[in-house]
């Protein structure tokens, strides 16, 4: 595991913080790829399939309630330390009786008055399990639907995030960069993309890297591990990296207010982390207002993800 601090973060490049050049490559590529990934480690091909949780066991997909419900609530079969991240996080396998799931959980509770990391210091620096939780929510107040549902529960005498484990995983942005491989409907992906950049600027996230951006098999996008968010600028970092937005995303924005957010997130940031919220969402907000009608976008679905 690499020492806290030290993961490494995606580099800007021409068309911004997440997006690298996607070169036509045939999709055949990836034929027969089949990969099982999750929150907070890279894909990678397992070793006994025998042994992986019984992903769909019910014919209908779960709702986020439901979700919440398992992870609250069903026995830890087994756990693992993850392979890949910093901050020692567990897989857990668990079933209720009738439904074996995955869950990534995190206890990280980290708090320096100053950290120094490749050169730079980082006034009151924190890693926070807790902020999983708050991005998750406030995820789908804005209705994204970017980010697994995650929620809090006791792990061995000490307060957790229990984060739904990413079905179907066909790689990570890391490895779909080292591949070129190239969406099969690229205006879908780049909208992905684009809400990723708006939920990042708005939770002012300072660790967004390639191995915590998850791809599934019909191209829809999850973005994991939000243990570093919450940083303190009140304006938007990049606001050049605001690109689009769809515009029922943009109303559910700009309807944001205190108590809402409040309500929603509960305990897992404090005021001042809303108010800080609230005055970049301004920002962004006025950014995406001054583009006018160039800057939106109806998107589809997002569980249908980004197959034609």
């Amino acid at each position: 595991m690499l020492p806290i601090g030290e993961r490494q973060p995606m580099a800007p490049g021409p068309e911004g913080l997440y997006f690298a050049p996607m070169r036509p490559q045939a999709l055949a590529l990836l034929a027969g790829l089949t990969l099982i990934g999750g929150t907070g480690s890279l894909a990678t091909a397992p070793a006994d399939t025998a042994s992986l949780p019984l992903f769909r066991q019910q014919a209908a997909p779960l709702t986020d309630a439901a979700m919440e419900q398992f992870l609250r609530t069903a026995g830890v079969v087994r756990s693992r330390e993850t392979d890949k991240g910093v901050t020692g996080s567990v897989r857990a396998t668990l079933s209720d009786g009738a439904l074996t799931h995955d869950a990534h959980i995190q206890t990280v509770e980290v708090f320096k008055s100053e950290f120094r990391a490749k050169g730079k210091v980082e006034r009151n620096f924190r890693d926070s399990w807790r902020f999983n939780i708050a991005v998750y929510r406030i995820d789908r107040l804005l209705g994204l639907h970017l980010v697994p549902v995650s929620v809090e529960r006791n792990w061995k005498g000490t307060r957790a995030a229990f984060t739904w484990w990413i079905d179907d995983v066909l790689m990570d942005e890391g490895q779909r960069l080292n591949q070129d491989a190239s969406p099969p409907d690229a205006r879908c992906w780049y909208d992905q993309m684009r809400h990723l950049r708006l939920l990042d600027q708005l939770i002012d996230n300072a660790d967004r890297n390639h191995g915590n951006l998850l791809i599934t098999h019909n191209w829809r996008l999850w973005a994991i591990d939000h243990t570093r968010a919450f940083r303190y600028s009140k304006t938007p970092r990049f606001p050049a990296q605001l690109m689009g937005v769809d515009r029922t995303v943009l109303v559910r924005l700009e309807a944001l207010d205190f108590s809402t957010v409040k309500g929603a997130v509960e305990r897992h940031i404090s005021d001042a982390d809303i108010r800080t919220l609230l005055s970049r969402r301004d920002g962004i907000v006025a950014h995406f207002r001054k583009r006018g009608e160039a800057a939106l976008f109806d998107r589809r679905s997002s569980p249908a993800g980004c197959m034609n």
